[in-house]
């Protein structure tokens, strides 16, 4: 069964508490959530493996460390996932990026793909799917679903907030994904929501309603 990580670092947990009130602005809160993006991408890059290389420094020769070449794509799911991105690019330039858009269903209430993008290599890649919100869980496994489909075989989830029925359904379905959040929050409510989650992260980033 993959883990679940909850990160309880101050400054993830500081910043949090402003993204989640009602009345932080559109501009705050997207930088608020590239911050955090940030700050949650050194945390689930702690066990990147590394590799001994020697360099030069003006004053001797250092027997030093470097990231061993493990190749890492993000894959937000459109569109409150892009949100997240840059934040993560900041720290990981070199990771490629591609994107996954779904639709729920008016019938089914299922979740549907409509768009999927990504790197040509994905067998070699250590994917990391991006959503703010984990709520039901239903579009995270059919994200998920898609990237595995295409071939990709180490996925990992990063969310801000989840609920714990959305955690279950993704441990159901994809019971080996990793998940990493900076809340668990205490349920879902009748109509979906995260609670107290924070409200539409898309509309929250965008501006929409």
């Amino acid at each position: 069964m993959g883990k679940v990580y909850v990160f309880d670092h101050p400054l993830i947990q500081h910043k949090l508490t402003y993204i989640r009130d009602k009345n932080t602005g559109t501009k705050e809160f997207r930088e608020l959530i590239d911050e955090v993006a940030s700050l949650m991408a050194f945390e689930i890059t702690r066990d990147l493996p590394l590799q001994d290389v020697q360099v030069e420094t003006p004053v001797a020769t250092a027997n030093s460390k470097v990231i061993a070449g493990k190749k890492l794509g993000l894959v937000p799911i459109l569109r409150a996932g892009l949100g997240m991105v840059d934040g993560i690019l900041k720290l990981i330039p070199a990771a490629k990026v591609g994107h996954v858009g779904l639709y729920r269903d008016p019938e089914t209430l299922k979740p549907v793909e409509y768009y999927i993008k990504l790197p040509s290599d994905v067998e070699v890649r250590e994917f990391i799917v991006i959503d703010p919100m984990l709520a039901t869980g239903g579009s995270a496994v059919e994200a998920i679903n898609s990237v595995k489909k295409r071939g990709a075989k180490n996925i990992k989830l990063m969310c801000l907030v989840a609920a714990p029925e959305g955690v279950e359904e993704v441990q159901k379905y994809h019971p080996e994904v990793d998940i990493y959040l900076a809340a668990m929050d205490e349920k879902l409510n009748s109509k979906g929501y995260i609670v107290p989650g924070l409200g539409d992260a898309g509309d929250r980033l965008y501006g929409t309603k």
